[in-house]
């Protein structure tokens, strides 16, 4: 059923599309980044769907007294597949180029669970959070609004004609009531599970189902909105809501939730009271040529865009460069404009047969299937890498032992060689859980007890819990768990006990960047709330420390060098880039006064801790200043020294032990 076309609502897709490709430039405007709130754009479009979508059934179903499922799953085909498709294919030579294995791999199983409208289940399943750094260099995140979509397409069209069929008079009421309980939820989860709020459809059908609501009340009016004054002034209403949006949302808000509600409410009130026979200022600007032209491309804007941005950042190509960055731009448009012209618009036209085009689709469907099945199979084609790669991008061996005996994240610990009456504990975060393995070895092997306690992003801060800064909710680094832990040392006594992490996160609440192009992420998820005890976690950590130390030896272990880069990948994409021949690999480097000036307050807090029984281990020596001048190295000839971007590769690690070893054997010889 063919329904009266309305400019402003493909200006409004102008709007949704423009925030959201903004928002993933991560543009800057004097240090400041004016699309924070973009992401909102993807909810635009789930209410315009709901709306046009809800149109079209109710439409048919009150004209002709029927619906054709056939009809309308076609017109989702036609529309959705051949562009989604065309992207993927291209993709994929890419993919092949510059993705090592392990990211070849998690891109072919993304593209698998989109042509199964189940991507956004995928990143929920495989921890991406939306929003991170990490989630900018995979090529078809974005495929999760699709999937959320593509849900909707499938499972609301049967159920509306249920519900019109045998519970017609009470239908709004429903799609009310159903509104309202997604509501609810995703306020809830949002708060508690934020991932699950994110990605799944219950929580977000409340926004498909607002403009299903509004095409209910506009098909059984028979019109929208007839107040002149108020269809004069609320579609400006409306869009100041967006725009206030989009430039003031911040990403640690719950979302999708009750923050959501003014976005979508502006939407609501444009598609409800736009109306060009009133000659209103926000229906004129959004029915000009130039909204209506983006609003028209919108759909193969979105496509290319991420993919298109995901390899750019991948290789590096625009980086530091602005005519780079505008070349990255002109192609996003060029492609978006060869994919509706010469893709959307021909699949489209009814005049080419369905048979025909659907054809090609299964074609392009069992193409893509078989050969992402089989880079799955060949687990990414490990053999494309150099040797000095391989075994450094597969999952260190250090998480799977430790996992097999339930030592990650455990607040409990767990205890090796038990026999013994002589202990080591060693406490920290992810960057301890590098280190343990080969440690645990090498310390029962000099006839020690070794105890772990690790829990990620978790130091060591008595008189403070560590909260989530979007759920507000506190974890497994709690003064409790500290306070226990603390006691138990105390209770033994005469143990060796090691202190390490990744401080400066800790400290700052800041990811790292390197200042040269290289960054994790902006404002890290968790934070440190005072109980009272300590005005500051070095204050903390000096006090409690300095206690433990009068009973037992103490070990501290001081940053290891952050780089900012994803080191493996850092190295993959400048050979594949022949930026530096083989025999120089060295020059991947990171600054050694950039480090120095991320760790200062590390190294204060660090050095604050005095006595007689504190020896300290320094992992910066090897690889800062050493192999090359003023810089801190990321491998060697022969090794690489990071795992990803942070975390020291099992080679680095039995360096760092080494070192660890060299300090108990000093404690050894004193006692």
């Amino acid at each position: 059923m063919k329904l009266n076309y309305r400019p402003e609502i493909d200006g409004l897709r102008a709007i949704a599309v423009c925030a959201v490709i903004f928002y993933h430039t991560q543009v800057t405007i004097f240090n400041i980044e004016p699309f924070k709130g973009g992401f909102i754009g993807v909810d635009i479009f789930f209410v315009i769907s709901g709306y046009l979508i809800t149109s079209i059934i109710l439409k048919e179903l009150l004209i002709t007294g029927t619906f054709s499922f056939r009809y309308f799953y076609e017109r989702r085909v036609r529309r959705i597949l051949p562009a989604l498709l065309a992207v993927m294919i291209v993709s994929l030579p890419f993919a092949w180029m510059y993705l090592l294995p392990s990211n070849f791999l998690d891109f072919s199983k993304s593209i698998l669970y989109s042509l199964g409208f189940g991507s956004n289940y995928y990143f929920y399943s495989s921890g991406q959070e939306y929003g991170a750094v990490s989630g900018l260099l995979k090529p078809f995140l974005h495929t999760w609004s699709l999937s959320v979509e593509e849900q909707f397409y499938i499972l609301f069209p049967l159920v509306l004609l249920i519900f019109f069929k045998f519970l017609k008079r009470y239908l709004i009421f429903i799609l009310i009531l159903v509104f309202l309980l997604s509501l609810g939820l995703s306020d809830w989860y949002s708060k508690n599970f934020p991932s699950i709020s994110f990605y799944f459809i219950h929580t977000r059908v409340w926004e498909l189902l607002a403009g299903s609501i509004l095409a209910y009340f506009e098909i059984k009016r028979g019109y929208r909105s007839n107040h002149r004054i108020l269809n004069l002034t609320l579609p400006t209403v409306g869009l100041l809501l967006i725009i206030i949006t989009i430039f003031f949302f911040k990403l640690y808000f719950p979302h999708p939730a009750l923050h959501t509600v003014p976005a979508i409410l502006g939407v609501c009130l444009i598609i409800w009271f736009s109306n060009s026979n009133e000659n209103e200022f926000v229906t004129r600007l959004l029915s000009t040529r130039l909204f209506v032209g983006i609003g028209l491309i919108s759909y193969s804007l979105y496509l290319w865009h991420y993919p298109i941005f995901a390899f750019d950042r991948i290789t590096g190509f625009s980086q530091g460069y602005f005519l780079k960055k505008l070349l990255i731009g002109i192609s996003v448009l060029i492609f978006s404009f060869i994919s509706y012209y010469y893709i959307e618009k021909p699949f489209r036209n009814k005049n080419n047969k369905f048979r025909v085009i659907l054809i090609l689709i299964i074609f392009s469907i069992l193409s893509l299937v078989i050969l992402n099945s089989n880079i799955i199979s060949n687990k990414g084609y490990e053999n494309r890498v150099p040797k000095l790669l391989r075994n450094i991008i597969k999952e260190p061996p250090v998480l799977k032992n430790f996992e097999n005996e339930s030592c990650i994240n455990k607040v409990g610990g767990c205890k090796f060689n038990t026999s013994s009456n002589k202990k080591v504990y060693i406490i920290g975060d992810s960057h301890i859980v590098t280190l343990m393995y080969d440690l645990k070895d090498k310390i029962i092997k000099k006839g020690y007890q070794f105890i772990t306690h690790e829990i990620d992003n978790c130091f060591f801060y008595p008189g403070f819990d560590q909260i989530h800064i979007l759920t507000k909710k506190t974890y497994d680094c709690t003064d409790e768990y500290f306070q226990k832990l603390k006691e138990k040392i105390m209770n033994d006594g005469n143990s060796i006990v090691i202190f390490g992490g990744r401080i400066p996160l800790s400290l700052t609440n800041i990811y790292f960047d390197n200042q040269e192009g290289g960054i994790e992420g902006k404002d890290f998820w968790f934070k440190y709330i005072s109980l009272g005890k300590y005005s500051s976690l070095q204050e903390s950590f000096k006090n409690e420390v300095s206690q433990l130390s009068n009973k037992n030896e103490i070990i501290l272990i001081y940053p290891i060098p952050e780089v900012g880069w994803d080191v493996p990948n850092k190295i993959w994409i400048s050979r594949k880039n022949k930026l530096f021949a083989k025999s120089n690999l060295t020059t991947v480097t990171t600054s050694y006064k950039v480090y120095k000036e991320r760790n200062k307050s590390s190294f204060e807090m660090l050095d604050s801790v005095t006595g007689k029984n504190i020896y300290r281990v320094y992992p910066h020596e090897l690889f800062c200043d050493t192999i090359v001048k003023n810089r801190c190295v990321t491998h060697d000839e022969k090794s690489v020294f990071y795992s990803d971007t942070n975390h020291p590769s099992p080679k680095s690690a039995q360096m760092i032990n080494d070192l660890i070893i060299k300090k108990i054997n000093q404690i050894e010889s004193k006692l």
